[in-house]
């Protein structure tokens, strides 16, 4: 690590100000790797919707929470929603589960088999044969693999601020960690901070592969990789920061009702964000939350955005509210959007 800082004393003086500011991303990353980059770990079963069904479920432990191809409307798998969802003999409701416990720090093939054996579990439990699966961030990703290699356990995905596109952060970490020696730094700090959140973290866990997986040639290697399923529905959720309303970035393909309840606030944003959202919406003209673009996050049946940073999105972190003037809650928004599944039959 030493001999790599000091070969920068070549650069700049512009250019350090530059790696000065990507050491600063490096180390929010170590923070984010353990919060913003795999929420699906991160919160009690209590902090899960209720519909009063009992068909809601949040996977097998206590840890679980709810968390490019282009088209002509800017979002990644546009018209690629699958085969409506419902396959022959199965119809809803179906268990509705936010991707539950599985290891923060992997890449989504290896989390999608997790989730993969998590989901058979529950569906022995309850006795239904597929599943909804909700999943934020990476959750997404692990979901897809799932949808992608058992579609005949799930009916419908539902993605929230997963960066299907990649997120420009990962690039310009990459930068830092395809450097052995600080990429295993990195890792040690990761595990360090995370091992007494998470007791899926050890040794063969690694920040690295998550920042490959959001890199541009990682998520397009993801996408080829893990097409959408024909018989499963997809759709997406994002957010946005920064006081931004979204614009055209940010109109929906379909508008559900639950969806405009908070569409005229905006988000403040967060000081932990501060580094990465200036990163990527230098000029103030690129919607995002924090860490992913709202381009990089449509998929599917784009339903919109939300007035949330990366965090919000889910209630973290360690209970910080939306921000001033904002009324967006995270428990309210995922009640209502259990509701709208329901309403379309899942």
């Amino acid at each position: 690590m030493v001999e790599s800082l000091s070969a920068l004393t070549a650069f700049s003086r512009p250019a350090m100000r530059v790696i000065g500011m990507l050491r600063g991303i490096a180390s929010k990353l170590v923070f984010g790797a353990v919060g913003a980059l795999a929420w699906s770990a991160c919160a009690g079963e209590s902090d899960s919707p209720e519909t009063g069904d009992g068909s809601i479920t949040t996977g097998v432990s206590a840890s679980a929470t709810a968390g490019s191809q282009q088209a002509s409307t800017g979002a990644w798998g546009a018209g690629h929603q699958g085969g409506g969802g419902e396959g022959a003999g199965s119809t809803g409701p179906y268990p509705i589960v936010f991707t539950p416990a599985v290891d923060p720090f992997n890449d989504s093939t290896f989390r999608g088999g997790q989730l993969a054996a998590h989901i058979e579990t529950i569906l022995a439990e309850t006795g239904y044969d597929k599943v909804v699966i909700i999943g934020h961030s990476q959750g997404g990703l692990d979901a897809r693999v799932v949808a992608h290699d058992r579609p005949d356990l799930v009916a419908a995905v539902v993605t929230v601020a997963t960066p299907h596109g990649g997120t420009p952060v990962a690039d310009v970490a990459l930068g830092l960690l395809d450097d052995p020696n600080f990429a295993g730094i990195v890792d040690d700090l990761v595990n360090a901070i995370g091992a007494p959140l998470y007791d899926q973290v050890g040794n063969e866990t690694a920040v690295s592969k998550p920042m490959h997986l959001f890199s541009s040639p990682g998520i397009a290697a993801f996408n080829a990789a893990y097409p959408d399923a024909p018989g499963v529905f997809y759709a997406s959720i994002t957010g946005r920061t920064d006081h931004s309303l979204g614009g055209v970035a940010c109109v929906p393909d379909v508008k559900p009702a639950f969806m405009t309840t908070n569409e005229s606030d905006d988000d403040p944003t967060d000081p932990f964000f501060f580094l990465t959202e200036t990163l990527i919406d230098g000029d103030g003209s690129i919607p995002n939350d924090g860490l992913v673009r709202v381009v990089d996050a449509r998929h599917g049946e784009f339903w919109g955005c939300i007035p949330a940073d990366h965090l919000d999105e889910v209630g973290h972190l360690l209970g910080d509210g939306p921000g001033f003037g904002n009324d967006f809650h995270h428990h309210e928004f995922y009640r209502d959007l259990v509701a709208h599944l329901r309403s379309l039959g899942y």
